[in-house]
């Protein structure tokens, strides 16, 4: 047997036989990283990989051990870099015999990047928080880009990756999109909604970069061509904040309160409900500064329910949808003209609206975390090699 043979024997071992150490959000929440870093875990393990999980100190009781050492992030605490790095030693001890030290969340990057010493290390980017070298102040912001110019950036969508670029022209940034778990919105619950219109809804909380303002707007112009039309928006309504209050304003002001609805928070089973029963889901998702939409899986999710999207570009959202096909792209700087129009043209249309979810519901079924992980495994495997 040749020696060549021989070390490619040994590379193939060593990475089918691989241990990951993962540093990760809160396990069990009920926000993007924690789905994000739960998924991951249990693909890797599905996988036969071997992973020891340092995670966030609000975590919930999952089927896998965890070290809960890590200060939380949803929500933040302040000082989270010195609250983590106070836990070096400790991290540094867990990880001893990891081949690969994983950041499953950008506000842990500095510290798997002294975990990691000269091992492989990568860091997930989200979204926002791959702005983490410039939102922090100086010498914190050096810290993070050290960190992400260190380690293999795994980018959630291209807009996330073009915007590390941008400030980091020579990372080495890869794109994974997010995966979503289609099983568990193939089938309707057993939960049936009162839906008695043509309706649009939307998942997530109340804030600027999720475009609620400029989707209560465009709901007054598709009240002209479709004057019983209603929108649902679910999910944390910030009460008490500016943005929120806004909203409510402008609700009053187009005199729209019989046909958009501020739910708040729901259980799951009506979210799952409404997904199935809507004719659309929206989210306009608009930057804000250095803020912006990472992906949006509550498209996938959509998809995955058989209803058709609508959603803006410049942003991660875009990666989730194939424009006339799964739904509607529409622009952030014309949102106030393209998005009505997207609208009342899947609320107008039952079956083109039917026929964009059917796709949909073929893409989010490609679009596993099993999927999502073996990209990610990959990536692992050509590191170690």
């Amino acid at each position: 047997m040749s020696r060549l043979t021989l070390r490619k024997m040994r590379r193939r071992s060593r990475a089918d036989s691989m241990r990951v150490g993962l540093l990760a959000a809160e396990l069990g929440g009920a926000n993007g990283w924690s789905t994000y870093s739960l998924n991951l875990i249990r693909q890797l393990r599905a996988a036969g990989i071997a992973a020891t999980v340092i995670a966030a100190r609000n975590s919930l009781d999952v089927d896998f051990d965890i070290h809960p050492l890590l200060p939380t992030v949803s929500p933040p605490e302040r000082l989270t870099l010195f609250k983590s790095m106070r836990q070096i030693f400790a991290v540094r001890r867990l990880l001893r015999n990891c081949d690969v030290i994983h950041a499953a969340i950008e506000p842990f990057a500095v510290l798997a990047a002294a975990a990691a010493g000269r091992r492989p290390l990568f860091v997930t980017a989200h979204g926002s928080y791959v702005n983490l070298p410039r939102m922090r102040r100086f010498p914190v912001g050096q810290f993070y880009k050290a960190a992400f110019m260190r380690s293999r950036l795994i980018c959630v969508s291209r807009h996330t990756a073009a915007v590390a670029r941008q400030q980091m022209p020579d990372v080495g940034a890869y794109i994974i999109n997010n995966g979503v778990d289609a099983a568990r919105f193939l089938d309707p619950p057993p939960l049936r909604v009162d839906k008695k219109a043509p309706t649009v809804i939307a998942v997530g909380e109340i804030k600027p970069r999720k475009g609620t303002l400029q989707l209560v707007t465009a709901m007054a112009r598709v009240r002209q061509q479709i004057p019983q039309a209603q929108c649902l928006i679910m999910g944390h309504p910030q009460y008490g904040s500016a943005y929120t209050a806004r909203v409510q304003e402008m609700i009053d002001r187009l005199d729209l309160q019989d046909n958009v609805h501020l739910l708040g928070r729901v259980d799951d089973s009506l979210m799952r409900a409404w997904l199935a029963a809507a004719d659309a889901l929206a989210l306009p998702a608009m930057n804000d500064g250095w803020w912006f939409e990472g992906f949006g899986l509550t498209v996938y999710e959509a998809g995955a329910a058989g209803t058709a999207v609508v959603g803006t570009d410049g942003c991660g959202v875009a990666d989730a949808i194939e424009h006339g096909v799964s739904g509607l792209i529409v622009s952030q700087d014309n949102v106030a003209e393209e998005l009505p129009r997207a609208l009342t043209a899947l609320l107008s249309d039952p079956a083109r609206a039917a026929q964009m979810g059917a796709a949909g519901r073929r893409r989010a079924q490609q679009q596993s975390w099993e999927a999502a992980a073996q990209q990610v495994i990959r990536l692992y495997q050509q590191a170690l090699r």
